[in-house]
């Protein structure tokens, strides 16, 4: 049989499945070579999804080196995943460093909105409340996170703290009871992921109501035992929300599909389909 050599394409296909199932050492060897074995030059999308794969790896410091050592121009894609995955680990100079790039081009809102919730994360409130100020001079709003189901032949919509729905009290007894029963199974709240300086009761109850825990709990209260829930989210789902999701897939038996910003998500059996990287 006649043997077929990898083009820019094919490479740029292995390097995205090594980025969706965090394959790092993989995705090192196959960007080596890429150049290396075959001739091939990377590319922006290439630098792209190997920036992503060691982000979101948490390994923010080797994704910035190789940002700086691109034979090409980086574009605000890169920028923004550089940021991104600086704000999940924590990283303030590589995330300043992106920053700067992002804002001498076209940054948006969810530019701003990274870097003040770092800031946050990392207890540095006077630096977060600058960001927020000059967000308030630019005119820059935060996008706010929404959830959907659809049930009847209708769409139910629900936001954080959303009390507007007909059954809103049935449907904070059903979530008040997961809550508790997910509790008793291990889970503990991401209290770390509210950027406000409050106490940690008052961060759990944030937490407890954002919108999809919210279309989930409707969901589970409209659906018979064991059927399949399915809800859609205009942003990414936090961290929280998504170990919660995966105790309250093993406590119902059930399969919850939930499709963000980013990716679908299955969860069945505690367990999700993204493999807790996303």
């Amino acid at each position: 049989a006649e043997l077929v050599s990898p083009d820019s394409i094919t490479f740029l296909g292995v390097l995205t499945a090594c980025c969706h199932c965090g394959l790092v050492e993989e995705g090192r060897e196959f960007f080596d070579v890429m150049s290396r074995r075959f001739a091939l030059q990377p590319k922006l999308e290439h630098y792209g999804a190997m920036v992503d794969l060691l982000g979101r790896a948490g390994k923010v410091k080797e994704a910035h080196e190789l940002v700086e050592s691109m034979t090409v121009e980086p574009d605000l894609v890169i920028w923004r995943s550089l940021l991104s995955s600086s704000r999940t680990y924590k990283n303030n100079e590589v995330a300043e460093t992106a920053m700067q790039s992002l804002s001498n081009s076209k940054a948006k809102s969810g530019d701003y909105v990274l870097l003040s919730n770092m800031y946050s994360s990392t207890k540095k409130w006077d630096s977060a409340e600058k960001v927020r100020e000059l967000m308030k001079k630019e005119g820059i709003r935060k996008a706010k996170g929404k959830s959907w189901v659809e049930f009847g032949g209708l769409i139910h919509r629900f936001k954080a703290g959303d009390r507007s729905h007909v059954e809103s009290k049935a449907i904070y007894k059903v979530l008040e009871e997961l809550m508790k029963k997910a509790k008793c199974q291990g889970f503990v709240a991401e209290t770390d992921l509210v950027l406000m300086d409050v106490s940690e009761e008052e961060k759990e109850e944030n937490l407890n109501y954002h919108s999809e825990k919210l279309a989930l709990a409707y969901g589970v209260l409209k659906s018979s035992p064991g059927s399949e829930v399915r809800i859609q989210k205009n942003i990414r789902m936090c961290s929280d929300c998504h170990n919660w999701i995966k105790s309250v897939s093993n406590l119902l038996n059930r399969v919850i599909i939930i499709r963000d910003r980013i990716r679908f998500h299955r969860f069945q059996d505690g367990l999700c389909s993204c493999r807790d990287y996303w």
